[in-house]
C-alpha cells in the first residue's frame, strides 16, 4: 500500500513508512535513513532517463533504493557490508514486490563504479567515527577505515565520465572530487547535487 501511494505521488510520512522495519530499526530510522522528501528530490536529479543505473553507496536497510524504484524509471542497486541490513533489504523488496531494485552484500571497495550511471551517498562511512546510536551492535571506531573508504569512493568517482551525477546527503565532501561541480543544495544545505564537469 505504501509503495503504491509513492508511485501515485501521494504524500507518505516517514514515521508511517519506517514501520515496515522491525525493531529497533524503526526507532533508529529517523536518524539513519534518508527522509522520503530527500529521496524524491535526489532521484529527480539522478534519474534523467529510463533505465538510469543508480548506486546507493551504503544502502543500509534499503529505503533509498525501494522508494527510488517506486517513484522513478531508474534501476537501483544498494551495496551494504552489514549482512543483517542487507538481508532486511532483500526481504522487504521481495515482500513488497518492488521491481528494478537490487541489493549487494559487499564492501564498497569491491564495487566498480563504471557499472553505474549515477550515485547517492548518505555519509555511509561515518559509522567508523561515531558509534553512538549505531545500527551495528559490535561497531568499533576505526578512522583508518573511514579514510580508506572515502578515498576509494573519491577515486572511483574521479574516473567516471563527464556528466556523471552524484547526490550527497550529510556529507563532509571528502569523497567528492574537485571536478564535480555543485549544481544546487537544499534541505538546509544538507542535500547537494553534483555533476562531473571535467
Amino acid at each position: 500500500m505504501l509503495f503504491k501511494q509513492l508511485k501515485d505521488n501521494k504524500n507518505i510520512l516517514d514515521t508511517d513508512f519506517n514501520t515496515i522495519y522491525p525493531s529497533p530499526l524503526d526507532d533508529l530510522a529517523g536518524l539513519h535513513f534518508s527522509p522520503i522528501t530527500v529521496i524524491q528530490d535526489a532521484i529527480e536529479f539522478l534519474v534523467q532517463q529510463e533505465g538510469t543505473r543508480v548506486l546507493d553507496i551504503g544502502s543500509g536497510a534499503g529505503k533509498f533504493c525501494m522508494v527510488g524504484a517506486s517513484c522513478s524509471t531508474g534501476v537501483f542497486t544498494g551495496v551494504e557490508q552489514h549482512e543483517h541490513l542487507h538481508l532486511i533489504s532483500k526481504k522487504m523488496s521481495k515482500y513488497y514486490q518492488i521491481k528494478d531494485v537490487h541489493f549487494i552484500h559487499q564492501n564498497i571497495n569491491t564495487i566498480n563504479f563504471s557499472d553505474y550511471d549515477a550515485f547517492y551517498f548518505f555519509n555511509s562511512f561515518y559509522e567508523n567515527l561515531d558509534i553512538s546510536d549505531s545500527l551495528i551492535s559490535n561497531m568499533e571506531i576505526n578512522r583508518d577505515l573511514y579514510h580508506e573508504y572515502s578515498a576509494y569512493v573519491y577515486n572511483q568517482l574521479q574516473n567516471m565520465p563527464i556528466g556523471t551525477r552524484l547526490v550527497s546527503y550529510f556529507s563532509y565532501n571528502l569523497e567528492i572530487p574537485n571536478n564535480y561541480l555543485l549544481q544546487s543544495s537544499s534541505h538546509e544545505g544538507k542535500l547537494k547535487m553534483w555533476i562531473k564537469t571535467t
